[in-house]
């Protein structure tokens, strides 16, 4: 099982790849549901986990609040994700939708041009996609070749657990076509629980490795 840790900077890195991190993803403002890191965050965290051989993904996202983003914000993102491919980023963490709770296709993909040969995942903006678009959404990153959704399988108000028949649908509909990746709520103290049941090889959290 993959653990992927969510850090807000570089200074727990090393300590949670000690107690068994597999990927970080960089994400910065976790109260907001998470931001771009910084230059100096991203640059010394991919320099410390390629020693390590750790991969490192960065979400991609200017602010917190909706994920409806106007011309000038989609040109920030790009600008990010370019710098990043620079530093040698693994993979970035993105999501764009529009305001009747569907993928912003145009978006997406002037995101994933300027991110082609990096690991792709659609963020927890997948949890806000109406629930009736949800499985029409995972074929729309499949055909445009996304690698993983990252999902708690509703709102975070309500517990993982709860969840797991949702997620389960994900995964079968899924059909390993694209890796659905839990997230939200899982801890050393629940993860592998949770990964027998769905059996899912790749999870994500804060607490993840405690």
């Amino acid at each position: 099982m993959l653990k992927e840790v969510c850090v807000e900077n570089f200074t727990v890195i090393p300590e949670v790849i000690a107690r068994g991190a597999d990927r970080i993803e960089l994400c910065d403002n976790l109260s907001v549901g998470g931001t771009t890191v910084s230059h100096g965050v991203a640059s010394k965290s991919i320099q410390y986990c390629k020693s390590k051989k750790i991969k490192v993904m960065a979400i991609i996202r200017p602010r917190g609040g909706n994920f409806i983003y106007n011309q000038d914000e989609l040109e920030i993102m790009c600008s990010d994700i370019i710098h990043f491919k620079k530093l040698g980023i693994d993979g970035v963490v993105i999501g764009c939708l529009n305001s009747r709770g569907w993928i912003d296709g145009k978006a997406m993909n002037v995101l994933l041009a300027a991110a082609s040969g990096l690991d792709i995942t659609f963020h927890m903006a997948f949890d806000h996609i109406k629930q009736e678009m949800q499985l029409d959404a995972i074929d729309w990153l499949i055909e445009h070749r996304v690698n993983r959704i990252l999902t708690h399988g509703g709102p975070l108000n309500i517990s993982i657990e709860e969840n797991l028949p949702t997620l389960q649908k994900y995964i079968d509909y899924a059909a390993g076509k694209i890796i659905i990746m839990p997230g939200g709520g899982i801890t050393d103290q629940n993860a592998v629980s949770i990964a027998d049941y769905l059996k899912v090889h790749e999870l994500h959290g804060t607490r993840i490795v405690g």
